[in-house]
């Protein structure tokens, strides 16, 4: 029986179809490692305008390499049950539309990061926006099997961008910070990757490590462990600000 026109469900509003393309829950989770990465540059609380306007300009660049990652990867999505919904391949929105949202969010964000926080975290904002965007999308996501562990650099980089944004430096303990992200990357990733590995292989043609690994007789423990990896990244990160405030806070207290 065929569908009435009428009775077709309505396309997404224009404001959710733009939300989409930054793909929002990933930049929130980069957004809270930044933050992180911000209070623990400083013994106390950071300057307010670190903490807002570079944790601000750093969301507005994530959701900008976002963008651009879905206008690269159009094609290969519509290829995939898991993304063919999306704004580009369904032609909510063009690719021109796209590649101008995310030309005015990576605008913003060197603007604000570079006029109002500091050059350093500009500039470091932006090579990551261009690791994550380009290098790793453009071409290491076709090129190895191992380009998450490579590419990982980029998505590892918050919370060295939000310590340079209070400190206007490159911090070591910063960067030990980037190292769990970047140690974290791979098996969170994989883990996805595992589970999706059917739609991956089938569909897409990528090489992905996990591709080489056997599927389990459960398949969605794959799910679990990528979804228990992020929780615990987060818990992480939040046992680190405790251990960061809690003796200052002993101290301040009878």
């Amino acid at each position: 029986m065929p569908i009435r026109a009428d009775c077709a469900p309505a396309p997404p509003a224009l404001w959710r179809r733009y939300l989409e393309l930054t793909k929002p829950k990933v930049v929130a989770l980069i957004t809270f490692t930044a933050v992180v990465g911000t209070l623990l540059a400083s013994p106390g609380l950071p300057p307010l305008d670190a903490l807002v306007w570079g944790n601000l300009g750093i969301a507005l660049a994530a959701a900008s390499a976002a963008a651009i990652n879905h206008v690269l990867d159009r094609r290969i999505d519509a290829q995939m049950a898991r993304t063919r919904a999306r704004p580009l391949p369904t032609g909510a929105l063009s690719e021109r539309e796209a590649l101008a949202f995310a030309a005015l969010l990576g605008v913003g964000s060197m603007g604000v990061l570079a006029f109002l926080v500091n050059l350093l975290t500009a500039v470091l904002t932006f090579l990551s926006l261009i690791g994550y965007a380009v290098v790793y999308t453009v071409w290491l996501k076709r090129a190895t099997p191992q380009n998450i562990v490579i590419g990982g650099t980029a998505g590892a980089a918050p919370p060295v961008l939000g310590w340079a944004a209070v400190s206007d430096s490159i911090d070591p303990n910063a960067l030990l910070l980037a190292l769990i992200i970047f140690v974290w990357t791979p098996p969170h990733f994989w883990a996805l990757a595992i589970y999706l590995a059917a739609a991956l292989l089938l569909n897409a043609g990528f090489l992905y490590y996990a591709l080489a690994l056997k599927m389990t007789a459960r398949e969605e423990l794959p799910l679990r462990v990528f979804r228990f990896s992020v929780t615990y990244l987060m818990w992480l990160f939040a046992a680190l600000l405790v251990d960061h405030y809690l003796p200052a806070l002993r101290a301040g207290g009878p």
